[in-house]
């Protein structure tokens, strides 16, 4: 069971890209390679605060198609 894939295979890049972005902005050390010598809360809130972003993006996407937003 494949639990780390992208549900768009495409969007793979940007979405290690976003981490990396995600990590440096609340000051986590994340390099390329292994991290093992990171916390699992490290870890935990980089890809926390992935989600999070994600989802006020996706908000504010509906909220613009919605008309809720620029009037």
């Amino acid at each position: 069971m494949a639990r780390n894939r992208a549900e768009v295979p495409e969007a793979r890049e940007a979405l290690n890209r976003f981490k990396y972005e995600v990590a440096n902005e609340i000051g986590v050390p994340l390099k390329q390679g292994y991290n093992g010598d990171l916390t699992s809360k490290q870890n935990g809130s980089v890809g926390g605060y992935m989600v999070k972003k994600m989802i006020a993006d996706a908000q504010r996407r509906m909220a613009e198609q919605s008309g809720q937003i620029g009037q």
